[in-house]
């Protein structure tokens, strides 16, 4: 009841937003053990590439010293070798760590108009949920998703919605400005944290016009460098379809998705459903959050909007029905 009572709080006190979560932003230590090689030759533009590599990279002095001796102080070659050499050891660390228990993490939620993300990134503790380059890694794995969202067909006359699992994401390119696979990003993010770190799922929604992608993220906070991407431990995604544009439609959604956060429906149901019972899995039948002494369907029926789908994740929920069994 801890949830939904702060979810209710959050929806008295304040129509737009809710306080935004806790998440303390850590800088992570970057620690690595490739090789120390001998010294560069003491003079200052030697200095300046050293300093410039460690800047661009974060990675330790001798490491930044080692690139550089090893590709003739070519500032672009040395950055690459570092990068392989970090995702070397980030794959020996993945190996040894595999099969420990993630249970902690982030939800990720990213819009970019009529396109919705939501992705579910996996660490083994929430100390390291909450420290900076493990964020860097669920943006990562929001842009991949979104990419690979925007790049599929559009249905033109109703929304389309899908899934994608661990695998699969993995498999996705990390993007434009790096290379190889989210899979390699992975590697990189489990070298510097140390930690067993899993790459969960993700879902999208596309929408046409007419329909309209409510979210909500619970605990949220915004990422540092993207301000369209909202971190947080639960998020729900709620597909509204409605014949006129509203003032209303950005706060509606918001307290469509903190409904579907905080009462975890299984399916939208239908407003002829009956409260009570099997109904009270079906969303539309279920007491308001806000005001209980409604069902849900009765409040979408006065604000003039239809629910048609929703997606709901909560962070670590498979480990612990795994667990539970």
């Amino acid at each position: 009841m801890s949830l939904l009572r702060s979810l209710s709080l959050c929806l008295v006190s304040r129509t737009r937003s809710c306080p935004a979560g806790s998440l303390l932003l850590q800088s992570p230590q970057l620690r690595h053990t490739f090789h120390a090689g001998t010294s560069l030759p003491s003079s200052a533009s030697s200095k300046e590439l050293l300093m410039k590599l460690r800047r661009k990279t974060g990675y330790s002095f001798v490491n930044c010293k080692k690139a550089l001796e090893t590709c003739g102080g070519d500032l672009k070659q040395a950055e690459v070798w570092l990068h392989k050499q970090a995702q070397k050891e980030g794959w020996s660390k993945a190996a040894k760590l595999r099969g420990r228990k993630t249970k902690e993490g982030l939800i990720g939620l990213l819009q970019e108009g009529s396109t919705t993300v939501l992705v579910e990134v996996n660490c083994e503790t929430d100390f390291v949920s909450r420290n900076l380059r493990f964020q860097q890694l669920v943006q990562q794995v929001a842009l991949g998703t979104m990419l690979h969202c925007q790049s599929l067909k559009d249905q033109v006359s109703t929304y389309s919605k899908g899934f994608l699992n661990s695998s699969e994401l993995s498999g996705l390119p990390a993007g434009p400005d790096r290379e190889g696979s989210l899979k390699d990003q992975l590697a990189l993010a489990i070298g510097k944290l140390g930690e067993n770190l899993i790459l969960k799922r993700a879902a999208w929604v596309k929408v046409p016009s007419g329909f309209y992608i409510g979210s909500y993220v619970h605990g949220g906070m915004h990422s540092p460098s993207l301000h369209n991407l909202v971190l947080g431990k639960y998020g729900a995604l709620v597909v509204c379809e409605t014949s006129e544009q509203k003032a209303n439609l950005e706060d509606l959604g918001r307290r469509l998705g903190q409904h579907v956060v905080g009462m975890a429906p299984l399916s939208v149901g239908s407003l002829d459903d009956e409260p009570g019972g099997e109904a009270e899995t079906k969303m539309l039948s279920q007491p308001y959050l806000l005001n209980p002494s409604i069902t849900l369907g009765q409040y979408v029926q006065h604000q003039g909007v239809s629910v048609i789908d929703f997606v709901r994740f909560e962070c670590g929920e498979g480990e612990e029905a795994a667990e539970a069994e």
